[in-house]
């Protein structure tokens, strides 16, 4: 075998792989991969709050595919760590959210109650391998507790800021499933509604991060409507969710469908021909380059939607395959390591460095949430 014919076979060996040539398999071991490199490189023994809550939603979902024990093992730890818990306050009368808080009686603050989608799932796990409420509820109690108390509350304004829309409406949606009480659906609904008023571009069907960004009181560095990726991605990866749990008879479903269908065709337009969204969806050059977390949660969103039967798949096929090869071969390092996840913060910010070496907790959530979606779109 002669020098040239060897060397053409190693070029094409290591050829990036691009979307259409992917097998399930393939996609297992890159799911593997991703979450094998952050549990090696990461305790589990860390706070409830949102963003280490955000992976193990992503964590969960490669679980229920994979069935790998030892990662499973890894959300245990975690809740166990943080005793089925968000924010500790016991005292309901102390109990805060309408503002950002990091503290123990911020327990209605989204922040610390997206712990909840984890352990409501731990719980359903226990159950269908033959255990019973009894041996199992404290995984539960702390979540009934809290969010009982919201569902039944007088008021709306929860969810002030996108974000709260991925960390709470799929709570409010697994709550229904373990209790059967369509409460917590209505509550859901009247909170959305709420952050609708404050925060919905009706022009786009677009969310501003919060109130504070909202156009033209706040533009772009061009003058634009400055929607978040990352925020917008919470919110379609969260109307995904919320669609999974939602019984089709209930009677605002057809307000949750279509809000998901509308935003999921935007963000398919303003996608860049590299595969990624810009941290600013609508003005690229506000910060521009490549950004995986709201690319992960868009992309999520889009599979979800198609694998379900929400979204044709004739529609949104070449954005699906450019995301996947944005994920794969420019987001995924080739040590499992997951980049250019913009760092926590509320907006996109002109002159921020985001590159390969810039991972996160809710990154490789979101990524992992979207392979998982892949493997079940081939």
């Amino acid at each position: 075998m002669n020098r040239l014919y060897i060397t053409l076979l190693l070029a094409v060996a290591f050829l990036p792989m691009q979307a259409g040539n992917w097998t399930k398999d393939q996609v297992a071991e890159v799911i593997t991969k991703v979450n094998t490199y952050w549990q090696t490189n990461n305790k589990a023994e860390v706070r409830s709050f949102w963003d280490n809550a955000a992976y193990h939603t992503g964590n969960m979902e490669a679980y229920k595919l994979l069935k790998n024990e030892q990662q499973l093992d890894y959300t245990k730890r975690w809740a166990y760590y943080n005793d089925w818990s968000g924010a500790t306050e016991a005292d309901p009368a102390l109990w805060k959210y309408k503002n950002y808080g990091e503290g123990k009686d911020y327990v209605l603050f989204g922040d610390w109650q997206v712990c909840f989608q984890t352990y409501i799932d731990l719980y359903n796990l226990a159950i269908a391998n033959g255990g019973t409420d009894a041996q199992y509820y404290f995984m539960v109690k702390r979540a009934k507790e809290v969010m009982h108390y919201e569902a039944y509350s007088t008021a709306d304004d929860y969810w002030w800021w996108s974000d709260a829309l991925y960390m709470v409406m799929p709570v409010m949606t697994k709550m229904y499933k373990l209790t059967g009480d369509t409460k917590y659906l209505d509550k859901l609904y009247d909170n959305l509604c709420y952050s609708d008023k404050i925060m919905l571009d009706p022009e786009t069907g677009f969310y501003f991060r919060d109130a504070r960004y909202v156009y033209p009181q706040h533009k772009s560095v061009n003058g634009k409507k400055d929607f978040w990726a990352r925020g917008d991605g919470w919110v379609l990866a969260g109307l995904a969710k919320v669609l999974q749990d939602m019984p089709k008879d209930y009677k605002h479903h057809s307000f949750f469908v279509e809000k998901f269908q509308r935003l999921a065709a935007i963000v398919a337009k303003t996608q860049q021909k590299e595969g990624y969204w810009t941290r600013s969806i609508m003005d690229p050059n506000h910060a521009p380059g490549p950004e995986t977390s709201g690319t992960a949660f868009f992309t999520y969103g889009l599979l979800w939607g198609v694998n379900n039967g929400f979204l044709a798949k004739k529609e949104y096929k070449k954005t699906i395959d450019r995301a996947w090869t944005y994920l794969t071969q420019t987001a995924m390092q080739p040590d499992g390591k997951v980049g250019y996840v913009q760092p926590i913060g509320d907006r996109a910010i002109p002159g921020q460095t985001v590159d390969a070496n810039s991972q996160a907790n809710f990154g490789v959530g979101a990524f992992l949430l979207a392979a998982c979606e892949y493997y079940r779109y081939l």
